[in-house]
């Protein structure tokens, strides 16, 4: 699977250091693999004169809406492609997400989706003609230097200070985060347990207004780039927004990972992110990398 994966990069024109979808090594499929249900069921293999030529997976989710979205990608090598195979592998994905969404009663609030980066022609193509819309995109962006980090700029409002997170802040911190989200359509549920599960606080920073929490910057340093720092989340509350709180976690937290060794910083964001983000972080020295558009079909 992970052969699978190489032999569709030059095609396909896959960034290999993305923190979206990169080249995920066999033991990280195999993680991914062993996190499904039912590894048996949930993903197909396709096989060419005893090779793996392709392969396609099946997860799911509930939304903030309670939207339950069950989610396929398939990956076919390119010598393989426009004989049948990839229809073959998405018809497999619908059937197994009927079976799915009988087996759990989700019908009235189930959506079938898939993925495809901007450079992914021929997976586009394909989706585009089995009735798939575009539904929303997210763009990934990198910073390549941190040596270099422009300065905060603009003094903190009266009383604001900014300072790594702890243990004692989580439920504060994730709370943040989800509250940032409200009016986000296309949003995965995340309980609080899940927030603590996958906590990695060292490049943590939250920023407080007396005792209480007004904005977050999570950011990590990938576990198999130890150069590559990630910026998970930026989360400013609401009334305490364009006051220069966002930018100055952002900094704080890309200054964290330079000095816990990464040389360079990914994160990702949406093309049409009502906050502007996307302009807070190309100030910064951000750039844009990809686009990985996400479409939706109805189950019916």
């Amino acid at each position: 699977m992970a052969a699978v994966r190489q032999g569709c990069a030059e095609r396909d024109r896959v960034d290999a250091h993305s923190v979206v979808e990169g080249l995920p090594t066999a033991a990280e499929i195999a993680e991914a693999s062993a996190k499904l249900p039912e590894p048996s069921k949930d993903q197909i293999l396709v096989v060419h004169e005893g090779s793996a030529v392709g392969y396609s997976t099946v997860r799911w989710w509930q939304e903030r809406d309670d939207t339950w979205l069950y989610l396929h990608r398939g990956y076919l090598l390119p010598e393989h492609r426009r004989q049948g195979i990839g229809s073959a592998m998405l018809s497999w994905a619908e059937e197994r997400i009927r079976q799915l969404v009988e087996q759990h009663g989700t019908a009235r609030t189930a959506m079938i989706g898939a993925n495809a980066t901007a450079s992914e022609q021929d997976a586009t193509e394909l989706l585009l003609a089995a009735g798939y819309r575009r539904v929303f995109s997210l763009v990934e962006m990198e910073l390549g230097g941190l040596q270099q980090l422009p300065e905060q700029g603009s003094a903190l409002p009266a009383g604001i200070r900014t300072g790594p997170l702890t243990t004692r802040h989580y439920r504060a911190a994730w709370r943040t985060v989800v509250d940032s989200y409200a009016d986000t359509g296309f949003t995965q549920k995340w309980p609080f347990q899940d927030f603590v599960d996958t906590a990695d606080p060292a490049c943590w920073r939250g920023a407080w207004n007396g005792q209480d929490m007004v904005g977050v910057a999570l950011c990590s340093i990938r576990r198999h780039d130890r150069t590559v720092g990630e910026v998970e989340e930026l989360s400013v509350r609401t009334d305490q927004r364009r006051l220069g709180i966002g930018r100055a976690l952002l900094l704080d937290g890309l200054r964290s990972l330079r000095e816990h060794g990464a040389t360079t910083a990914r994160l990702f964001t949406g093309v049409a992110n009502p906050h502007r983000s996307y302009s807070l972080y190309e100030s910064v020295g951000f750039r844009r990398q990809n686009e990985y558009v996400r479409y939706r079909k109805p189950l019916a």
